[in-house]
């Protein structure tokens, strides 16, 4: 019993020094490589003083010069904040573009003719050698339309429901009127009118001729009598038929801008049984609208069913300090002289 006590001592005894032996060495290891740690530093820099001196010792003694180290230099200073403000000019500053000179105004985009919306034109034979034209156009409804004959001309503009009827005078006695659009649709109609040999005809025609009329004084008569046909005393075309004289229509719409418009008057030559002879004169009333204008046209003769003078006329009109004078046309229309049948 006491070997077996001594035995087992003995193994506590082994073991106990095994586990501190065990513990002895694994702290000397960490010392150990705790010490290497802390003095590898201080052997580099020793080693790399000492590198550095002997480089130091050959340049000197070669008289190489030793490049310097780019870690030695600074960094650039950082740009300092912008602190100053920009002033903005205080007038409007202009530039120009071009010095080019403008071409103008544009032209007016014209509509495409439609499909399938024709134009037709008729036209019959009326008193004192009038027509009564018929113009149909359905899908130019509301679109200004000039009406040409034997160099007359003069625009209207087409019904609501595309349809409208004008009164032309006949200068010819082969009548052919055409009716042209905006868009370049026209028609076109033709007819005799035997008749137009018993009429003479004076045209006064005009792009904005307002304020230019047209007076015709029959038998020696003088303004304001009986006799004085003009647009504001014109006759209806049935005077033609009484025997009192000639008429007096105006063509045209002068509501629309650069309108063609045209005073017509209409004497029956070959119907009146006396000789005649009737004065035709053209004024111009100088008014807020014309004054200091430039008006032109053109004046058209017609005897026994042939155009015989065909005159072109320009004008200045006077300033406006001469509002409600008038201004007589000289020798652009010719006096009528009827001679007995």
């Amino acid at each position: 019993m006491e070997r077996k006590m001594s035995k087992m001592k003995n193994v506590y005894r082994r073991y106990a020094l095994a586990g501190a032996t065990f513990s002895i060495a694994i702290s000397i290891g960490f010392f150990m490589q705790s010490s290497e740690a802390s003095q590898a530093p201080a052997v580099s820099a020793r080693h790399s003083a000492a590198i550095s001196d002997h480089i130091e010792e050959t340049s000197l003694s070669t008289g190489l010069t030793q490049p310097q180290s780019k870690a030695a230099k600074s960094l650039p200073p950082m740009p300092e904040d912008a602190t100053l403000q920009a002033e903005l000019p205080k007038e409007p500053l202009v530039l120009i573009v071009s010095k080019d000179v403008p071409v103008g105004m544009l032209p007016q985009e014209e509509h495409s003719p439609a499909l399938g919306c024709d134009v037709l034109l008729d036209a019959k034979t009326a008193a004192a050698a009038m027509l009564e034209v018929y113009l149909t156009a359905p899908c130019q409804a509301g679109e200004r339309v000039t009406f040409e004959h034997k160099g007359l001309r003069f625009t209207e503009i087409v019904g609501a429901e595309g349809y409208l009827q004008v009164l032309v005078p006949a200068l010819s006695e082969e009548v052919d009127v055409v009716a042209t659009f905006a868009n370049g649709d026209h028609a076109v109609t033709s007819l005799s009118v035997d008749s137009a040999v018993l009429y003479e005809r004076a045209v006064l025609q005009g792009s904005g001729i307002e304020g230019l009329q047209l007076h015709a004084l029959e038998f020696g008569a003088s303004y304001g009598t009986s006799g004085h046909v003009s647009a504001d005393t014109p006759r209806e075309l049935t005077a033609v038929i009484d025997g009192k004289g000639g008429f007096l229509i105006q063509l045209g719409d002068p509501g629309i801008p650069n309108a063609n418009t045209a005073e017509v008057y209409t004497f029956p030559s070959g119907s009146l049984p006396q000789q005649a002879s009737i004065r035709v004169t053209v004024e111009a009333e100088i008014s807020e609208t014309n004054c200091g204008q430039h008006v032109s046209g053109q004046s058209i003769e017609m005897i026994e069913g042939k155009i015989k003078e065909v005159h072109e006329y320009s004008l200045h009109m006077p300033d406006c300090d001469a509002i409600g004078e008038f201004l007589v046309l000289k020798n652009l229309l010719q006096d009528l002289t009827i001679a007995q049948n």
